[in-house]
């Protein structure tokens, strides 16, 4: 039961009203505590409290609150798997949208500089980027001594920060046409769209590759739509208005498809946890919104959900080495379980090592400049326990902790070589596919 996001209300974004929520929410979680271990939010938020004259909140100027709030990536994991004090609870406690309202007034007030809200223009980076795919992949190759300090100085890129790269090939362009459907299949007759995200239509098409292989191969029909970003990104930046907009055209897009039968997919779970959870939450009211929210999955999600209903083709291979799964902390803020390595589970004999914990990424966040060393030493572990697992494969649901986790394997052995890609498609590939 989580409460709807207020943003329209002129009390949302009064900043002596949002200093007295801010100090009652502080002060729970300082005598509480449970969280310290979760990402550099809580961590920057004791110690304020704790250099403090008094030792508590009424002697921390508000004016120091930032580093805790830049910290916060909103991942959601605090709201899902610490805090005691989440709705229906008396306190009524929602720590990363109390962090969302801080960047929104700080958006509001025009203190997002321009270089970083170019950031989360995905849709543009995407457009230019395809266009000019060998130059723009070259231009932010990692280790280019010539282009990444530029990157850094202008949009505060770390220069050492993997970047996704351009395919010339978009996703929804490489999906025109159908693929023939086993209709010999117990899946036959089912029929999904697959909302491609940024990432999948601009950066990475292989992961919808894989996905439209694997259920054509168990007979269901799929259409992949892409009409914009779900736009994490400018949530990150607390423009909620902006997401709105475009939650509307999304949702707008995808409607005829889902009152044809339809189903939802989504490649990415960041845009998964968009379409289910934050944009219902933003606009409650939009018709629209609401059902693309009610009918939408994860695709391990829809592939784990196809195994347990009508099930799935035979003729699944072992693969011939070990697999290390993340998974990603916006796979567990949907609240459905690990569904990345029940999908691998199906792949017999696997040798399979699953790991839940941050990644640091945080998208965006992870990237910068200010950030990166930080988000390195928050997904320290994760890479620590990649490394003891000796797995060449890594794999995420999140393609973005997926990169990191392997810079962050780097760092700790710079001689063992390891390769990225989405269980989808490990699980195309034990198909033969």
């Amino acid at each position: 039961m989580r409460h709807t996001i207020d943003w329209t209300h002129p009390d949302y974004l009064d900043a002596d009203k949002l200093d007295e929520e801010m100090r009652r929410v502080f002060d729970i979680c300082h005598g509480c505590r449970r969280c310290f271990n979760l990402c550099d939010t809580f961590p920057r938020l004791f110690d304020l409290i704790d250099a403090a004259p008094t030792g508590e909140l009424d002697s921390v100027a508000s004016a120091d609150f930032a580093p805790p709030v830049e910290a916060c990536t909103l991942c959601d994991l605090c709201y899902m798997s610490k805090c005691p004090y989440t709705p229906p609870h008396e306190f009524n406690i929602d720590f990363p949208h109390l962090m969302l309202r801080y960047r929104a007034m700080e958006f509001a007030a025009g203190k997002v500089p321009f270089s970083t809200q170019i950031l989360a223009n995905t849709d543009l980076a995407g457009t230019v980027g395809k266009t000019v795919a060998p130059l723009a992949n070259w231009a932010t190759k990692e280790g280019n001594k010539i282009t990444r300090p530029l990157l850094e100085k202008t949009l505060g890129i770390h220069r050492e920060a993997a970047v996704p790269q351009f395919h010339a090939k978009t996703l929804v362009r490489q999906t025109r046409e159908p693929l023939s459907l086993n209709k010999a299949a117990p899946a036959y007759g089912r029929k999904v769209v697959i909302y491609a995200t940024c990432y999948g239509n601009y950066n990475n098409p292989n992961i919808g590759l894989a996905t439209r292989k694997v259920l054509a191969h168990n007979g269901v029909e799929t259409q992949v739509i892409y009409p914009g970003c779900c736009a994490m990104p400018l949530l990150e930046q607390g423009n909620i208005a902006g997401v709105a907009e475009a939650a509307k055209r999304v949702a707008g897009e995808l409607r005829p498809w889902i009152d044809q039968g339809y189903e939802v997919i989504a490649l990415v779970p960041s845009c998964a946890l968009m379409l289910k959870s934050e944009w219902p939450l933003i606009l409650p009211n939009d018709e629209n919104v609401n059902l693309l929210g009610h009918s939408t999955k994860d695709i391990t999600e829809y592939m784990v959900s196809l195994a347990k209903g009508p099930g799935l083709v035979e003729g699944i291979k072992p693969l011939t080495e070990g697999v290390t799964v993340h998974i990603a902390c916006h796979a567990r803020a949907q609240n459905m379980g690990q569904k990345a390595a029940e999908l691998l589970r199906l792949i017999p004999d696997i040798d399979l090592q699953v790991i839940e914990r941050c990644s640091g990424h945080g998208g965006a966040w992870g990237l910068k400049v200010e950030n990166f060393d930080i988000a390195l030493k928050v997904g320290k572990p994760v890479a620590q326990q990649a490394l003891k697992n000796q797995n060449r494969l890594v794999l995420s649901e999140c393609p973005l902790a997926a990169t990191h986790i392997r810079q962050g394997m780097e760092k700790l052995d710079s001689n063992f070589v390891s390769e990225n890609a989405h269980p989808i498609e490990i699980f195309a590939h034990a198909y033969g596919l």
